[in-house]
């Protein structure tokens, strides 16, 4: 008897009309104009961690890990007009440096409004695509998180990106895995902290504007606005060499500043248009 031939895996439903919405309700971007928004994109049906090698070879490239790897080559990259990383607390700017020396504990707190769709999107999309997976309860991060820095060279040896894959010490589950560096978008002059966050045949992308602080502390900004300055982004590859993007109305912004005790602690505000949707707080210690 002839066995069966094995099933090809078929696209989650939820995941099919993702993609047809953003193809309907976005702009195509040529490529010549689309490198700020080039980056790593998953398979049809999962991201986990497996996107970083393939997108190591997609580009010519290797991977490495280390303890010291950091999520930024330098604080340096940046200096602009509006920013001076001269003026960043040393154990900040450490952090970004060489994360991969830094360990994590993390504490959530949700509004009531938001609550229930996130415990939705948790369910239908973050826990089935292990990718975006913030955590609902505070219990869910007593045991604190683990995090690994791998950084993607291009043919040459050169540092393109940062991979920070963070899971849950308590689960195992993978909260958050996304390329760090550094862009220029189209509006502004002055360098940005980029993160792709990889999903099916695409990204989720966070143009985050650095400010000053009066304490040494540090400011990321990811604002509502118009398409082509910093802000959150949904992406998806064409097969023609463009990509079709659309700005989504998520707005973020980190504080980092040190504690009296010498800690790294980061206040991290996230809302949906104007709506707060949940706040969290890192306290990051060198291990």
């Amino acid at each position: 008897m002839i066995p069966d031939a094995p099933r090809r895996p078929r696209a989650h439903p939820l995941d099919l009309l993702g993609r047809f919405l953003t193809r309907l309700t976005s702009r195509r971007v040529p490529a010549a104009e689309a490198g700020w928004l080039t980056g790593p994109a998953a398979g049809r049906y999962f991201v986990g961690h497996g996107w970083v090698e393939e997108y190591a070879r997609e580009i010519g490239g290797t991977v490495s890990t280390g303890p010291e790897h950091g999520l930024l080559v330098s604080m340096k990259d940046l200096a602009g007009t509006d920013f001076d990383p001269n003026l960043v607390d040393p154990r900040i700017a450490d952090f970004y440096e060489h994360a991969g020396a830094w360990r994590l504990d993390l504490w959530s707190e949700w509004s009531a409004f938001a609550w229930p769709f996130g415990r939705l999107i948790s369910g239908l999309l973050s826990n089935r695509l292990q990718q975006l997976s913030l955590p609902m309860r505070p219990l869910d991060v007593s045991f604190g998180m683990d995090s690994a820095v791998v950084h993607v060279h291009d043919e040459a040896g050169a540092v393109v990106g940062a991979a920070w894959l963070r899971t849950m010490r308590k689960t195992g589950r993978t909260t958050y895995s996304g390329l760090y560096g550094t862009r220029t978008v189209p509006r502004r002059d002055q360098p940005s902290v980029r993160v792709a966050f990889p999903l099916p045949l695409g990204s989720l992308q966070v143009f985050l504007r650095p400010s000053n602080a009066d304490d040494g502390g540090l400011h990321l900004h990811s604002p509502l606005g118009r398409f082509g300055g910093d802000g959150a982004y949904l992406v998806l590859r064409g097969g023609d060499g463009t990509v079709r993007a659309r700005r989504i109305p998520i707005a973020e912004h980190f504080h980092l500043y040190v504690d009296a005790d010498g800690d790294v602690r980061t206040d991290h505000d996230l809302r949906l248009w104007r709506i707060p949707v949940v706040r969290l707080h890192y306290r990051l210690r060198r291990s």
